[in-house]
């Protein structure tokens, strides 16, 4: 696959041991190429300003600046570059603080190099992903909020089935897969479940469906 075809990534994290671990491993995957590296925040928003890359892989934790600040001054300055959280934190209320911003997705320091490479390639296919633990981390974080009953909500058993599925971070192939449907239907029953809880993505349908008692995350 030619450079020009492959998913262009920002690495930005303090850690350089870290950051060579990642270019290594993501230049081996035959459609991605590591096109930067920043050590801090404000050099990974210049970076990304003038690399324009397809994804940026963002710490939580820089030596200089926010994350969820670098996250909003590179969606300003690199509007078409997609953001993925990479970090160690995963259990407090700077996760739920992240999401709210809006990234693209959340994957934990903790995971494989494969897990990695699926996020990545899920979140520039446009999708949201959010790691397992950190959708757990959310659900516990937000689960003293009212629990209307099941019964009155809108959704339909299929509609249901679908949004505890998106819980899992699996994506519309996989859903259409497991319940024996086709890709177009599964999108239709997203499209209606972001509807009807008058969420704007599939990960805030998903915490909004945590909190009224609609899904569970075991």
């Amino acid at each position: 696959m030619m450079a020009s075809q492959r998913i262009r990534i920002l690495l930005i994290d303090d850690h350089a041991m870290l950051r060579q671990g990642l270019r290594l491993a993501l230049n081996l995957q035959p459609d991605m190429i590591v096109v930067g590296e920043a050590g801090s925040g404000r050099e990974g928003v210049e970076l990304a300003q003038c690399l324009q890359p397809t994804i940026a892989l963002l710490d939580l934790n820089m030596p200089d600046m926010d994350g969820v600040e670098v996250f909003h001054l590179i969606r300003e300055r690199s509007p078409a570059t997609r953001v993925l959280v990479l970090s160690g934190i995963h259990a407090d209320a700077r996760v739920f603080a992240t999401v709210e911003a809006g990234v693209d997705g959340y994957i934990v320091k903790d995971a494989s190099t494969n897990e990695l490479v699926e996020a990545i390639r899920t979140v520039v296919a446009g999708e949201c992903y959010y790691h397992p633990l950190i959708t757990r981390a959310i659900s516990n974080y937000i689960g003293g909020g009212d629990h209307p009953s099941a019964l009155d909500q809108r959704l339909t058993p299929r509609e249901l089935a679908v949004l505890q599925l998106i819980a899992t971070s699996a994506t519309n192939k996989e859903i259409a897969a497991q319940l024996h449907v086709s890709e177009e239907t599964v999108r239709t029953h997203v499209k209606n479940i972001l509807r009807k809880l008058n969420q704007p993505t599939r990960t805030q349908a998903v915490f909004e469906g945590i909190r009224r008692g609609l899904i569970s995350i075991d």
